[in-house]
């Protein structure tokens, strides 16, 4: 089992974390990856060298998705056939739970382990808000009920590894694409509860609340966006049609099919990353029977608004924010995917600037976000 720990600008909670996983299991692997924390930080990942720790280090700050994909290269080339538990280094996860995580990682198959906390206590309202958001939004993209999908508690299997840096993203998104990508990459989520630790407010923290969680928000709000962009389209050739034809079904169908096709092809290209890896063919025959089913449903619910003598556009406001739910879980779940075989066989652009981590001499080289070669320094007492 590798304890894997990405770390950027960490304080002493790293070095107790070390030390007390050592006094739990003198015999555990620890992988430490340095962020590009810089100079001042490096007495820290000395000590945790000095506790036995192999650390990873490279010049250029990538974020928390870059340095647990250098972890995971890393331990798969040097570490064949070991599982991965990661945890944080701010001191927010106790060795107890983390080897709770590790020991449910051993008895699992083709499953992820999320250590996932109850948020009871003092916990920072932001904190708590963010994750009581992401749950909801996971679960309408998903259809997967999980308490805690913020959590960086988690453990994979050995074999999981390939998968893992093939997922897209570089910072704190990562973490949340790996749970929204799961299921169609074959993989099961288990979880273990463990304690809601916030130490000093949270202020170890690097996660920042507006660039992060446009990152991690991003899915859902171009598709908020493409949907606000169809619907302006299709009220305006509502109200047209309307008035042309004086025909509530000819007004609905008429500017739901003129709207639908735009939107099919922006979601295609631009909203769901993956779409293009499902087959023209498949994916607008599946939006075809989307749109209809959901068409159906839209008359049926402005007919019976408009028989309780509710005005014929505010009818059509309530069914259409009604249905937007229901049409991203669908489009998310089944018609835009990423399935297994693409993930597996198309690597996300990201990893180009992540090589192979081949020890040479204990020394190695990483591409930095600039295109220039950042020192990568690997060190282990």
């Amino acid at each position: 089992m590798i304890v894997l720990i990405p770390a950027y600008e960490p304080d002493h909670q790293l070095t107790s974390l070390v030390r007390s996983l050592r006094e739990a299991d003198p015999w555990l692997t620890i992988v430490v990856v340095d962020d590009g924390s810089g100079p001042d930080y490096q007495t820290t990942f000395d000590d945790a060298a000095r506790l036995g720790c192999q650390v990873l280090s490279y010049a250029v700050n990538g974020g928390k998705g870059h340095a647990l994909k250098s972890g995971f290269t890393f331990v798969a080339e040097r570490f064949p056939g070991h599982d991965v538990v990661c945890a944080d280094s701010d001191g927010q996860h106790g060795v107890a739970d983390i080897l709770a995580v590790a020991d449910r990682v051993r008895h699992v198959t083709a499953a992820m382990v999320l250590g996932c906390r109850n948020f009871t206590g003092d916990v920072p309202a932001k904190s708590k808000l963010g994750n009581t958001v992401t749950r909801w939004l996971f679960r309408l993209a998903t259809g997967q009920r999980i308490t805690d999908t913020q959590t960086g508690l988690r453990g994979y299997k050995a074999d999981m590894l390939p998968w893992l840096v093939t997922v897209r993203g570089q910072r704190y998104e990562y973490e949340l694409n790996l749970l929204l990508e799961a299921k169609q990459a074959g993989y099961g989520i288990e979880s273990v509860e463990i304690a809601t630790v916030y130490l000093d407010g949270n202020s170890g923290s690097h996660f920042r609340p507006v660039a992060d969680s446009l990152r991690i928000y991003a899915p859902l709000l171009k598709f908020l966006g493409s949907s606000l962009s169809a619907f302006v389209v299709d009220t305006v050739m509502f109200v047209v049609l309307s008035a042309l034809t004086d025909s509530l079904l000819m007004a609905v169908v008429g500017a739901r099919l003129f709207s639908a096709s735009v939107n099919f092809m922006v979601n295609r290209r631009l909203v769901f990353e993956h779409g293009q890896d499902t087959s023209f063919r498949a994916a607008a025959t599946g939006y075809v029977a989307l749109v209809t089913v959901l068409l159906c449903a839209n008359y049926a619910a402005m007919w019976a608004l408009t028989s309780l003598a509710v005005p014929d556009l505010l009818a059509k406001l309530v069914a259409e924010v009604t249905l937007l739910g229901v049409s991203y879980a669908v489009q998310q779940r089944f018609l835009f995917v990423r399935t297994a075989r693409a993930a597996a066989t198309k690597p996300a652009p990201v990893e180009t600037h992540i090589p192979a981590l081949v020890p040479t001499q204990f020394q190695h080289s990483m591409t930095g976000k600039s295109g220039d070669q950042s020192p990568k320094r690997f060190r282990s007492n």
